[in-house]
């Protein structure tokens, strides 16, 4: 037995791929000290791990304080790392570690493992990225930006980087590896079909596919649903003005052959809606895993989790983007054939009627979908994530 200390950052999409990887590494008899954003605590003790937490506002002003341009996204990375280090260090003060495990896109994580002298593994709950790609779409989301701007941002990320060196006596390094965490054992996610580039990447890179483990919502009843026309709607559940989509959404599939699924997520009161269509069940929460297993069609904003649950039961997707990797996401969906991307801006209620209509008519994208489900079960899931840490373990001299 070990004892590992997993860092998390502070969101759903973040935290559910790794529920899994817990749940099999608690029943493997490792130790885990799960740090994650306040709000979450319950959902990970009740894992049976010890929870420690972090002020989830502190951290987003803090992140927020570098700005919106691409270098001042990383510099907000650097500024959380007097909300997150000084609390972690508190909260394990006295307690020994054999290695961590970090998310990737939690900026204090590499800089914890040196601080700790631990072995790292990173977390990887999006797309996996390379230093030549991430300086390559740096570039590229820079360029949209101001000289001045860019210019005036990267010396405060210099800045920042050398008072946190001073400071924890830490390497913080380049862009690449504050905003991505590389470590000598990356865990994503995906398939490496999935992955863009895959075959790319190194074998410090292990590519499990999705950690698919059941969540309870409350029971859907599918005795009236026409599950060969079923539709299934998610924007996930942080989205805050998606009533106008919606609407939308009843405008273009309201009285006609699909049966439609729509969950709104806890953001939006069902009130707010008006008049529901008869052949829509609305719900502010549903059993995804258990919908996405009947459903045909996925309509989905393109966060990571909801595409790979959808493409995992092999259903095709219409995604639509709204930030973050989404538009990544959505862009690969369409690449491999198994969905389509549309842009939410000037979308009509015809146009979505009439993709939706040529995806369920698409025998090619259907078969995609599927075939990119067989590589996320081959993949291994969670189970195989375990057997690869385990792996790093004995490649340390660490007992399992």
């Amino acid at each position: 037995m070990a004892r590992v200390l997993f860092i998390n950052a502070g969101s759903e999409g973040h935290i559910n791929p790794t529920i899994g990887l817990v749940q099999e590494l608690v029943r493997r008899e490792e130790e885990v000290v799960y740090c994650i954003a306040d709000q979450y605590r319950d959902r990970i003790e009740q894992e049976g791990v010890e929870v420690i937490t972090f002020d989830i506002g502190k951290f987003v002003e803090a992140f927020l304080a570098g700005g919106r341009s691409p270098w001042g996204r990383v510099g907000g990375l650097l500024r959380t790392a007097d909300i997150i280090i000084p609390s972690v260090l508190e909260q394990t003060k006295g307690k020994e570690f054999d290695y961590i495990i970090h998310d990737s896109m939690f900026g204090c994580g590499r800089l914890l493992a040196q601080i700790l002298n631990l072995p790292a593994i990173n977390s990887c709950t999006s797309f996996a990225s390379q230093q030549h790609s991430f300086d390559r779409l740096q570039e590229q989301l820079s360029s949209h930006i101001p000289v001045e701007v860019n210019e005036r941002a990267q010396q405060e990320f210099q800045h920042l980087a050398s008072e946190l060196e001073v400071k924890y006596n830490v390497h913080v390094g380049s862009a690449y590896e504050v905003s991505c965490n590389p470590a000598p054992l990356s865990i994503v996610y995906t398939s490496k079909s999935f992955q863009p580039d895959g075959v790319s990447f190194d074998d410090s890179f292990k590519f499990i596919g999705p950690s698919i483990v059941p969540r309870s919502s409350g029971p859907v009843d599918f005795a009236h649903v026409d599950t060969d026309h079923l539709i299934y709607i998610s924007f996930g559940t942080v989205i805050n003005q998606a009533v106008d989509f919606y609407k939308l959404c009843f405008a273009a599939f309201g009285e006609t052959k699909y049966s439609v699924i729509l969950s709104l997520g806890g953001q939006t009161p069902i009130a707010e809606l008006g008049q529901i269509p008869k052949n829509f069940s609305v719900h502010s929460y549903v059993p995804q895993l258990e919908v996405l297993q009947k459903a045909k069609l996925f309509i989905t904003h393109g966060g990571m989790n909801s595409t790979s649950e959808g493409l995992y039961y092999g259903v095709p997707l219409i995604v639509i983007p709204q930030s973050a990797d989404q538009p990544m996401v959505a862009k690969r969906v369409a690449e491999i054939g198994a969905g389509v991307h549309l842009n939410q801006e000037g979308l009509t209620s015809e146009e979505l009627r009439e993709t939706a209509e040529r995806v369920f008519k698409n025998k090619s994208m259907q078969k995609a979908a599927l075939e990119t489900g067989d590589s996320f079960r081959a993949a291994g899931g969670y189970h195989r994530a375990v057997e690869e840490i385990f792996a790093y373990k004995r490649s340390l001299g660490l007992n399992n």
